[in-house]
């Protein structure tokens, strides 16, 4: 995948550690214990203090980076509203603990709140909807033992949410101190990702929605097993290429802020329409879920590879589903219940 074009103008901060992107807006490169070890968070000064756009994973290092942050770069003005792009912990996971501190409001879209209040309610036990999802899909015992016994770690690194939030909604426009800022969803890597559009600063936060040196992860989920994620990703792609100017520094969740957005956009989608064509002729023979791995990613992904695994699976099968609903590729079980997958007239 071509990122050569795309220009950083920015140093990238030190983890735990800040820059000003522009005046009033700060970027914070808040550390998280996985291997991709950061997650970028934003600061905007609002009239009575500063709006926080994402917080990180509820640690105990999160927690201290963020009173020092306090203290030392926001010049001890309160927290005026949390923003939380969607509902993956490193972006949600302290929103709670943010907001009772400073007895301000959570800004989140709708179903981004309820599907992280879910998540973090679902408990340590693995739902047999999860597991019988990946039986379909060719894991092995030994894989499914793995799952159950270590689910739900990330559910403890939410805190809980405040049982009231404001709602934002795409096309929504929130005043933060001098700027407009215009809601722009996109969907795939989760339902309602919100994005924010500053036209007259040229500024975009893209969130997990476009990545400068990796693709989000667009999955199929258990309870949804016939959605189609990675064709809404495709079109609110699209969207966000036609309605967000190129001259915008875009502000990601993970890597380096960069220019050439429309170009990284075209990259992205011309990338997964190859990669669709290439898994459509991989089809002429029956696959499973767990056989084209290779096909997608370039490498094999082992049945020991825990969330890896998972990933991975909730991936092959929203690329199965998009050609499943283009009429391209059909599916079948077998009679175990296992999920094939052939590419119509072979």
């Amino acid at each position: 995948m071509a990122t050569e074009g795309l220009i950083y103008p920015l140093t990238t901060p030190a983890l735990g550690a800040t820059l000003e992107v522009q005046p009033g807006v700060l970027w914070i490169r808040m550390p998280l214990p996985f291997r991709l070890d950061h997650v970028n968070l934003w600061a905007l000064r609002d009239r009575d203090g500063w709006a926080l756009v994402d917080t990180g994973v509820w640690t105990r290092q999160a927690m201290a980076v963020w009173e020092q942050l306090f203290d030392e770069v926001l010049g001890g003005l309160p927290v005026t509203r949390v923003i939380c792009t969607h509902r993956h912990a490193d972006h949600a996971g302290l929103a709670g603990w943010l907001v009772e501190r400073f007895g301000c409001e959570l800004w989140m879209p709708h179903i981004e709140y309820h599907a992280c209040n879910a998540a973090r309610l679902q408990g340590r036990e693995a739902p047999e909807v999860e597991l019988a999802f990946y039986r379909r899909a060719g894991w092995n015992d030994s894989a499914l033992a793995y799952w159950r016994d270590n689910y739900g770690g990330i559910s403890s690194m939410v805190h809980p949410l405040p049982e009231r939030f404001r709602r934002i909604g795409d096309g929504d426009v929130l005043s933060i101190g001098e700027h407009d800022w215009q809601v722009i969803v996109g969907q795939g890597h989760t339902a309602e990702h919100a994005c924010l559009y500053c036209a007259e600063l040229e500024l975009f936060i893209s969130g997990d929605q476009v990545l400068p040196l990796i693709s989000s992860n667009v999955s199929v989920q258990a309870r949804d097993p016939d959605g189609n994620p990675l064709g809404e990703w495709l079109t609110s792609m699209r969207r966000i290429r036609d309605v967000v100017s190129d001259r915008v520094l875009v502000l990601p969740s993970h890597n380096a802020c960069f220019q050439s957005l429309h170009a990284r956009i075209t990259d992205l989608v011309d990338t997964q329409q190859a990669l669709l064509h290439r898994l459509r002729d991989e089809l002429r023979e029956p696959h499973r879920s767990v056989d084209i791995f290779e096909c997608l990613f370039g490498r094999p992904i082992g049945m020991d590879d825990g969330i890896v695994l998972a990933l991975a699976t909730g991936e092959s099968r929203a690329n199965l589903n998009c050609l499943i609903a283009q009429g391209q590729v059909e599916m079948q079980r077998d009679a175990h219940g296992v999920e094939w997958y052939r590419a119509c007239g072979h």
